[in-house]
């Protein structure tokens, strides 16, 4: 296994930053995430340590070694992309045993190999069918197969699952996982997916612009956002973000705007602030309520409900109901255009200033 570390990384394209001054350490056996919106960063951060990008400035070193200017080859990495990037040509079989055989390994050998690596991922009945008769989760379960069977110390898998339908990427989903509690290797999982970064990682790293945003453990980036944007990329649905202005009441803060009137549970700066609230914490009913709601879509989702609200902002404002009677309301009784009390318990309110940043 490796640890890795990138000291002050970054990389240019022309006028172009990628990535700005990245420092990051990568522990041995660890499942971290790179996470954040198209042109973050991310992508250009794993094929740099893949050796597929040189860094503009920087260093990377795996176990103290500099690798900057070693062949990936050389790095004992494997990297599993987007697009399966299977030979058409050759049989599953073949598309496993192909790196084996670059490296001259015996047939005998290669064949113990490819049964072993087809059966820990669950394609053994594929061995003989070609890529094109296989499903997009086969075809990624193959591209999987074919590079864990080279052994590598790192996994680089860069969106492995962006291109499948919901239950299949479920399904592959909880595969890496298993892989990487039965390996105990290192992978490094790039993804734009928020779901996919809390149900895999160990730690998340948030990218923006090319830098890092903040980084913790799934339930420390979502339980305690550091700003503004990372309030909103995660949670589904994200988090409630309202707009208005603070004031100072003697010692009191108090956050309001066209429809929110709120006591704050701490001293904040006066001027234009965000209020955040995630839509489970939101309250139907309540001794306190904060505004009254006019429904304008309801989701059932079985156990529970979303509930859409009209707001003054450009997206509504959404309350997941758990369950089936709240507040002595029944939610199956909710019909659009009612208008209900809503209130925001206070140890649940998210405060951000005007430069996004959490307070």
């Amino acid at each position: 296994m490796a640890r890795i570390e990138l000291k002050d990384v970054r990389k240019e394209y022309g006028a172009v930053i990628a990535v700005k001054h990245l420092d990051l350490t990568i522990e041995e056996g660890e499942f971290l995430v790179l996470v954040g919106p198209s042109g973050c960063g991310k992508t250009t951060t794993l094929r740099m340590l893949a050796g597929f990008e040189d860094p503009t400035l920087g260093e990377i070193t795996m176990d103290g070694i500099v690798v900057n200017d070693l062949e990936p080859r050389e790095r004992g990495i494997g990297m599993v992309f987007q697009s399966h990037a299977l030979f058409p040509h050759k049989t599953v079989y073949q598309n496993i045993e192909f790196g084996l055989r670059m490296q001259k390994v015996p047939a005998d050998e290669r064949r113990r190999q490819v049964a072993e690596v087809a059966k820990l991922v669950h394609i053994t009945p594929l061995l003989d069918k070609m890529p094109g008769q296989c499903s997009g989760g086969e075809s990624q379960r193959v591209a999987l197969a074919r590079t864990l069977i080279t052994g590598p110390s790192t996994f680089l898998l860069d969106e492995p699952l962006s291109s499948l339908d919901a239950k299949l990427r479920r399904e592959l989903r909880a595969e890496c996982g298993r892989l990487h509690e039965q390996l105990k290797k290192t992978f490094i999982y790039v993804t734009h997916d928020q779901e996919e970064a809390m149900t895999l990682a160990d730690r998340i790293i948030v990218m923006r612009d090319g830098e890092i945003e903040q980084e913790g453990t799934p339930m420390d980036i979502y339980s305690n956002p550091s700003s503004y944007f990372v309030a909103d990329f995660f949670g589904s649905p994200s988090m409630n973000l309202l707009e208005g202005k603070i004031t100072h009441s003697g010692s009191k803060a108090h956050f309001k705007n066209k429809m929110v009137s709120k006591d704050l549970p701490k001293k904040a700066p006066a001027g234009t602030g965000t209020l955040g609230i995630r839509p489970e914490h939101i309250m139907v009913g309540g001794k306190d309520p904060a505004m009254k709601g006019k429904i304008s879509l309801i989701e059932p989702l079985g156990k529970d409900t979303l509930l859409y609200f009209e707001t003054k902002e450009e997206r509504p404002l959404i309350a997941l109901v758990e369950g089936f009677e709240v507040e002595g309301f029944e939610v199956e009784k909710f019909k659009v255009g009612d208008v209900v009390p809503l209130s925001f318990p206070p140890k649940q309110i998210y405060l951000f200033g005007s430069d996004g940043k959490r307070i």
